[in-house]
Parts: structure tokens; sequence; C-alpha cells
């Protein structure tokens, strides 16, 4: 089957570019039915190309290789193609950005903007740094959106979103995307309240080591991280979380590790209520210690004693 021409891959995602236009020009003009079309537009963008789309929008380049085909693996939504679209083409999408800085205050326009735009923003050249200020606040509102629907639902829709895209040189504000990741990243922990959920963020949160961040960034997940090592409120971390905490903490910054243990036991000699558990814990943790020891001693005997 012959494939279709570079010129039909552009005038489908011409088309595509006009529909979201059409509906935003509708959501404009209409007031009554307004929060119904950007929900739709919303479910559309973030739907899975059919196979017949797919084959349309992987077209090959100049050099043999289309840029679609080398990022995707399984999944391929209609924002990840204009999000590259919009990259490649950044004058194709100027309208549909006009029509959404007019519908801001909307629900879902923040999350409409940021999944077609969440590379363009990194990319664009802009003078005004108001407006760059405004694009940047939708995009992590419209991301921090996503986040939590992927959360609710147990998928991974918008996984692309919150992938390693590439350091744009004109990383603004707070840094590049690995900084936005993590500042968001630390916000969402700190409202958190579920002892499973936090104990799977904190054991992954290690695969944070060696990631290049701002000294602001690197010290706000510090503080976040430390804040979860203490009992009592405002947290109140069970003692699974408190020890995931400090485990993090130790492994992505050994440097201080134990100041910040012995500055923590000073603090917790201040509070005579909590000795009583903690005294507890500790000799629970040792007869634990004691009788795992004595069964392998057992064991390793009763190996050495079989074999012969």
């Amino acid at each position: 089957m012959p494939r279709p021409s570079t010129t039909t891959s552009s005038g489908y995602l011409l088309a595509l570019t006009q529909a979201i236009e059409k509906k935003l020009q509708r959501a404009l003009a209409s007031q009554s039915q307004r929060l119904n079309l950007l929900q739709e537009l919303f479910a559309v963008i973030a739907l899975e190309v059919d196979g017949r789309a797919r084959d349309i929008i992987h077209m090959r380049d100049d050099d043999g290789v289309s840029p679609e085909e080398g990022r995707i693996q399984n999944q391929l939504c209609f924002y990840d193609v204009l999000a590259d679209h919009y990259v490649r083409v950044p004058d194709s999408g100027k309208l549909i950005l006009d029509l959404i800085v007019q519908l801001w205050s909307q629900s879902f326009a923040s999350n409409i903007f940021a999944l077609p735009f969440h590379k363009w923003v990194f990319e664009v050249q802009l003078e005004n740094s108001e407006v760059l200020v405004r694009y940047s606040s939708a995009l992590v509102h419209g991301a921090t959106n996503v986040f939590w629907i992927d959360i609710q639902t147990n998928t991974r829709r918008f996984f692309s979103l919150f992938q390693q895209f590439p350091v744009f040189p004109n990383a603004f504000l707070v840094g590049g995307p690995a900084d936005i990741f993590v500042i968001e990243l630390t916000d969402q922990l700190q409202k958190l309240k579920v002892e499973p959920v936090l104990l799977l963020y904190l054991s992954q949160i290690k695969a944070f080591q060696g990631l290049e961040l701002r000294m602001t960034t690197s010290t706000r997940l510090k503080a976040c991280l430390y804040s979860f090592t203490s009992p009592g409120g405002p947290m109140y971390p069970t003692r699974a979380v408190r020890h995931a905490a400090w485990d993090a903490l130790d492994f992505l910054f050994p440097v201080g590790r134990y100041p910040r243990h012995l500055i923590s036991l000073f603090f917790r000699l201040l509070y005579p209520w909590y000795w009583s558990s903690s005294c507890l814990n500790f000799i629970l943790s040792c007869a634990k210690a004691i009788l795992y020891s004595i069964l392998r001693l057992i064991f390793s005997k009763w190996e050495n004693v079989r074999k012969p």
C-alpha cells in the first residue's frame, strides 16, 4: 500500500487545527454552551489516534525519519501530534493561542493550552515577559490538572507530557523542564494524604539522583522530603512514611546526612510524649533483628549438617 504524500499529512494537520479553531470560536460565541464545548474539545485532543490517521500523520521528512515515529512507543494521542507540529510550524497555532487567551478564565482552557503547546512554550521567543509569564502559568496549571486526571483514573494518557523533553535554550523563570517537574511534584506530594500513594512516590523519587537542578529547586525538594520525617502536625506522617522520606532524603542528598539525623533526634527529645513509642519501636526492631539473626544461624547450621 503506497504511503500518503507529505502534502496529505500537512493537509490533515491543517484540517485538525482548523477544527480546533472552529470549536474555540463556537465556545467564545456561545456563553451557555461554552463549558460543554471546551470539555468536548479537551476530550477530542486527548483521544488516541486511530490506525488510519496514524498512517497519514507518520510522514517521513527529507532524512527519512518521522519525528513522531522516533518518539512514540505504544500510545499516540492527538495532542502529541499537535505538540510536534506547533514546534515545527509555530505560526500554525497563532489563532488558537489568541482564542485560548480570550478564554483564560474558563474551565478546561488551561488544559487545552497545555496539551498541544507544552513544547512550544519552551521553544517560543517572546520579547514581552508578561505574555511569557501568562503562558508559563497556564502551562503549569493545565499540567497539574491533567496530572490529577491520570491519578484519579489510574491511567497514563498524559504521561508523555511529563517525560524528559529536550532542554531548550530559553528555559525561563524556574529553569528547565526538570526544574518545573520537580517543583510541581513537591507541591503535589504535600497534598497527598494516602499512605500507599506517598510510599510509592517516595520510593520512586530516588530516580532524581544525578538530575541537574537549580539550587532553589534542589532546596525545595530537600525541604519537602524533610517535612515528612517528623511526627505530628501539620503532616502527621506515619512511621512508614517517615522512614521512606528519610531513605529518599539520605539517598538524594548524602552530604549532611548525619547532622540532619542528629538535629532531628535533638528536636525529638524536646517532645517526651513521643519517647514511649520510639523506645517501643526500637526494642521491637532490636528483638526482630536478634530473632532473624538466630534463625539465619540455625538454618545455616542445618544446611551444613545436611550437606555431608
